[in-house]
């Protein structure tokens, strides 16, 4: 049974930085796309960021390029997000997202993901 789990989530003010956590079993993680979605209250899920099986391609929403930066270690089954320059509007339900794909694609769709998380919050107050 495949679990995929986020931590870090938390309170922050505006300009703080975050880092999130993803663990993913009971797959072969290193043969998994992985990407992270948000979801704001009353709005659909965005895209935030992904990182393709062996780290080779990563790929970023315009509103969190420069900003995000999406990383994994397919030794520990991890795949992270730190999260700089954090604005109210990063405020959402963060969820971490497992997909088998080839070996450098990144899709941000979340057809593309097979295995998704609970999600974890991040509230940025002003």
């Amino acid at each position: 049974q495949v679990h995929v789990v986020e931590s870090g989530g938390g309170l922050v003010q505006a300009g703080d930085s975050l880092r999130l956590s993803c663990t993913a079993s009971g797959l072969t993680f290193s043969s998994y796309a992985m990407g992270w979605f948000r979801q704001a209250p009353g709005k659909d899920g965005d895209f935030v960021a992904g990182i393709s099986r062996g780290s080779g391609r990563t790929n970023y929403s315009d509103s969190v390029k420069g900003r995000f930066t999406i990383s994994r270690d397919n030794g520990k089954n991890m795949v992270y997000l730190q999260m700089n320059s954090l604005k109210p509007e990063d405020t959402a339900v963060y969820y971490c997202a497992a997909g088998r794909t080839a070996a450098f694609r990144v899709d941000v769709d979340s057809r593309g993901y097979d295995y998704w998380g609970q999600g974890t919050q991040v509230t940025v107050s002003s």
